[in-house]
């Protein structure tokens, strides 16, 4: 069986499928050419990340497709309905990125609660010749020891931000679709893990109140999770980060919180208007900013790589008929 990767993926998951007996393809082609690739080489299989979109459009001119492999936790780039009718294998990969991504949040928080984003942005220009006056401009800083935060969904990527919430001494708030009590562990190097309940809300309201921190970890929505009402809701002087989805919240009421004082910051990982995000976002100071990194460290890529390669070979005779 030929295996296309289509985007980039460490070479020992691959390596694993060439072990395999599977054929693997490392090859980056353009949208307009990818399904006549496809289809010339015979290939039965592909592997994405989130760049490569494969709708209903381009699957139906591939019929002889059968698997898809998504590095990652979303499927935003995947027609799911249309796999689903035409017997087309989706494998994904949940909970090897958590971790990279909820240490992206903790360097979001602590870079506003540090004035980080702005120090470094400034410091280069006016470090020589205003020194004195940037240290009493950002000497108003917090420590999150003791801050209440807020997280939205508790999937793998929220459960571990509770996690390191926890350990940083966090009030953990949790807002699920329906209420429901986890057990988490700590775990700690060469010590024995602690184990810790967590019971969610569900109502939006009552869990925005008295937030000092809020992360969101949520598929993409219909609409915005968090519009004016949902800002109106939040106690004045906020910190929020958003490493789901661009569109889960409204940017443009966003920066008008930020610009009257009701909204301390915020970081966005993700934007409404992926890969291109409003000039305003990018030139305002409050926000804390990074480029949809949220799963690329070389230990997430590492594990994305080896489950996806341990999901396939699990099915492979299925995938043989």
């Amino acid at each position: 069986m030929k295996i296309l990767a289509a985007d980039s993926f460490y070479p020992e998951g691959l390596e694993q499928l060439r072990q395999e007996g599977f054929e693997v393809i490392e090859h980056r082609i353009s949208r307009e050419h990818l399904a006549d690739f496809i289809n010339s080489e015979g290939i039965e299989g592909i592997l994405v990340r989130s760049s490569t979109q494969l709708d209903q459009e381009l699957l139906s001119l591939c019929p002889n497709l059968k698997l898809i492999g998504r590095g990652g936790i979303g499927t935003d780039n995947i027609d799911l309905t249309y796999c689903q009718r035409a017997g087309i294998q989706v494998v994904t990969t949940p909970g090897a990125s958590s971790r990279s991504v909820a240490e992206l949040v903790f360097a979001h928080f602590f870079s506003m609660a540090r004035h980080l984003h702005e120090s470094n942005r400034l410091m280069p220009l006016e470090g020589e010749s205003r020194f004195l006056e940037l240290k009493k401009e950002f000497a108003r800083a917090f420590e999150l020891e003791g801050k209440t935060l807020g997280i939205i969904g508790l999937g793998n990527i929220g459960k571990e931000v509770a996690r390191m919430g926890t350990a940083l001494g966090m009030r953990i708030k949790v807002l699920t679709r329906t209420e429901r009590t986890e057990t988490l562990e700590l775990r700690f190097h060469a010590l024995p893990p602690v184990a810790f309940q967590l019971q969610t809300q569900t109502d939006m309201e009552s869990f925005l109140s008295d937030l000092d921190f809020l992360s969101i970890h949520t598929p993409k929505t219909e609409g915005y999770l968090l519009d004016q009402r949902e800002f109106a809701w939040m106690k004045e002087g906020i910190y929020i980060v958003n490493t789901a989805r661009g569109g889960v919240l409204n940017e443009v009421e966003l920066l008008e919180q930020i610009e009257a004082g009701h909204i301390q910051g915020a970081a966005l990982d993700v934007f409404e208007t992926e890969p291109q995000p409003e000039v305003q976002i990018l030139m305002n100071p409050a926000l804390s900013l990074s480029p949809h990194l949220g799963g690329n460290t070389v230990e997430a890529q590492e594990k994305i790589s080896r489950e996806l390669a341990r999901q396939i070979i699990e099915i492979k005779d299925q995938l043989l008929r």
